[in-house]
């Protein structure tokens, strides 16, 4: 497990809330990762470039993170090929059954008082809760 850093956490969450902010003030969207990747994918439309500068700059700020410090953030899970394969199923099937992603709802749904987010946020974090607990002390995982 890695250390917690209240300054990290809060920078970070600066930094993902001014995300947010700026892309609805700018563009009206919702910063929901998944919906601007579904937007993206049919490789038309105004509305692809912000889409695809949005999904490069996720890729390319950990590179910039790395040069800027010479070091990168561990990633690490105990989980093989496919247990990843099988959660992004899992995950996958739960963005479509809650019209939306954990970011879109989490940070962008709450924010602007959605009521499908204020559902969603609270079954998606008890389920999430309940598969760590069941993984950790039940299976063994």
């Amino acid at each position: 497990m890695s250390e917690f850093s209240p300054a990290a956490a809060l920078l970070g969450g600066l930094m993902i809330g001014s995300a947010a902010v700026l892309l609805m003030l700018a563009l009206g969207r919702i910063a929901g990762i998944t919906g601007i990747l579904i937007g993206a994918l049919p490789v038309s439309g105004s509305d692809w470039p912000w889409r695809i500068a949005f999904l490069a700059g996720m890729v390319v700020a950990p590179v910039l993170f790395k040069l800027a410090t010479g070091s990168a953030p561990a990633f690490e899970t105990t989980g093989g090929p496919m247990m990843l394969v099988g959660s992004g199923l899992i995950v996958g099937i739960g963005v479509v059954l809650g019209s939306g992603c954990t970011s879109g709802h989490g940070i962008c749904g709450l924010a602007r008082f959605s009521v499908r987010s204020l559902v969603a946020v609270p079954v998606f974090m008890t389920a999430a809760i309940a598969t760590v607990f069941v993984v950790r002390h039940v299976i063994g995982g």
